[in-house]
């Protein structure tokens, strides 16, 4: 039996934070407290997707009561996950670092097909196994997502920009639900579905699931409506939601108990979509599910500090897809690796696995053409779906790969962080070296330093002297780094620590 460890999960969507922890033990997690808060993150934003001050103050009260929860946390214990408003908010990017600072923790922003997957893997786990392929639906704040898969493996996975929040907002303002309101919002869903629908056909699955909470509290009232216990939602139970709804002018909290009154206030767009769903993927029955993409995040930790870890799968995938060479990947992998060392980036394990898939992936863009392939590579690593990979991390593959070769201009930025211009260096003297494809036993070079004004080098002389061709590149490359204001220094010695006299520089 392996030790207990106590693993966090903060799932940052666009109706409601949610933070999970748990103890996992042997495979499984087995839960120990929940936080949630109606934060609405996703009714801030403004018709041109900017993030309202008052959404933003509202997620940083939320995320500094997360953050004292999670004190005494350390960093591989706890993930945080923003979905769609994270998504398409144009000024995210300056909120995430107040909001990271509040809870404590780095926040992951995924895509769309990512935040599906993480959706499918919390549900399986929640449910008895079963060889049924299984239909899931997922109604969030601000996105809908829909996953067919069996057993714990997702086979499609889709993410639409519709959401209960979004929805309700822009059919049903101020609560109201009129007929033409209902009708317009069903044929928007209509219109965001039909691109898909023909993959989510009732042929290709056997057992409809809903997650989350637009799918339990549609479950709730309709099962306390019609007298059903198991919690099922029917297209008949829908459609009479639909004329109660229309009848009565909207919903209010007091009509419906057992639902939370923050849920109750964006219902009406929840069940827009839920019918839409119902019948453009032929549904006639759906069961809820308790888990979500919280408890997927706890299992996708779990996986990731094992041999499981998705991430690898997918870096495979793509070197199949793309017709990588392989065996010069791993030569370069190898070579990056021995150039980079282990005093600059000390017990940073992430800083290391990044070099490796960036090693991995540099030359997919061979598939599209040799001209400025390591562009075509940084464009599909920046712009595909990567199972396992959060944005910011695909965000840093593509520059790493970007970075390999060619002038430094294009990824001064990054330049500019120790690590970072670590990992590009090893990786652009990597490649260097295995420009032959012929794989080097033993690398000739090392990192010994790295600063925003030098980065220093040692080459074995004996080597070098008898590699005029790798002197004249490393010469070039020097060029390239005085370009943007950095030396780089190549110490010709015999040996790690001895130095010589020799110094090889760009001229």
């Amino acid at each position: 039996m392996k030790d207990a460890q106590i693993l966090a999960a903060v799932d940052l969507g666009s109706n409601s934070f949610h933070l999970a922890v748990a103890r996992s033990l042997d495979g499984q997690v087995f839960p120990l407290d929940a936080l949630r808060e109606p934060v609405r993150l996703g009714a801030g934003l403004s018709p041109d997707k900017i993030l309202s001050a008052d959404a933003q103050d509202r997620a940083l009260d939320c995320l500094a009561r997360f953050g004292q929860r999670l004190r005494g946390f350390e960093p591989g214990q706890v993930r945080a996950v923003g979905t769609n408003t994270f998504r398409i908010a144009k000024n995210i990017s300056a909120f995430v670092p107040a909001a990271e600072d509040a809870l404590g923790f780095p926040i992951e922003v995924v895509a769309g097909r990512e935040e599906a997957r993480l959706i499918y893997l919390g549900v399986t786990h929640s449910m008895p196994p079963s060889r049924a392929r299984r239909l899931v639906v997922d109604i969030g704040g601000g996105s809908t997502e829909c996953i067919i898969g069996q057993f714990y493996r997702p086979l499609r996975l889709e993410s639409l920009y519709m959401g209960c929040v979004s929805y309700t907002l822009r059919f049903f303002p101020d609560g109201r639900v009129t007929a033409d309101g209902m009708r317009r919002a069903r044929v928007a869903a209509l219109t965001e579905l039909e691109p898909v629908a023909h993959e989510f056909s009732p042929a290709d699955w056997s057992q409809a699931v809903g997650s989350s909470g637009s799918a339990r509290a549609l479950s709730q009232i309709i099962g306390e409506q019609n007298g059903l216990e198991d919690g099922v939602i029917t297209r008949e139970g829908l459609e009479g939601l639909v004329d109660r709804a229309v009848r009565s002018g909207g919903f209010e909290p007091e009509d419906f108990p057992q639902v939370r009154p923050d849920r109750v206030q964006v219902l009406a767009g929840g069940l827009a979509i839920m019918c839409s769903v119902f019948e453009a993927f032929g549904i006639e029955r759906m069961a809820p599910a308790e888990g979500a993409m919280r408890q997927g995040i706890l299992y996708d930790m779990l996986g990731r500090a094992s041999e499981k870890d998705l991430r690898g799968v997918t870096v495979q995938q793509f070197q199949r897809r793309y017709q990588v060479d392989v065996v010069q990947a791993q030569a370069v992998e190898r070579a990056a690796l021995a150039i980079l060392g282990d005093h600059l980036c000390g017990d940073d394990d992430t800083a290391r696995q990044q070099l490796r898939w960036a090693a991995d992936l540099h030359e997919l863009g061979l598939s599209v053409a040799h001209a400025g392939y390591h562009k075509h590579s940084a464009y599909i690593l920046r712009n595909a779906d990567m199972p396992g990979f959060s944005r910011a991390e695909q965000d840093a593959l593509a520059t790493l790969v970007l970075g390999h070769r060619g002038k430094l201009g294009k990824v001064a930025p990054m330049l500019r962080h120790p690590v970072r211009r670590a990992q590009i260096a090893a990786l652009r003297l990597a490649a260097l070296l295995q420009r032959s494809r012929h794989p080097i036993e033993e690398v000739p070079l090392r990192l010994v330093g790295c600063s925003d004004a030098r980065v220093q080098v040692w080459v074995d002389q004996d080597w070098l002297a008898d590699h005029p061709l790798t002197q004249a590149a490393l010469a070039e490359e020097g060029r390239q780094w005085e370009l943007i204001g950095c030396e780089l220094r190549l110490d010709a010695q015999s040996s790690v620590g001895r130095s010589d006299e020799g110094v090889l520089e760009a001229s």
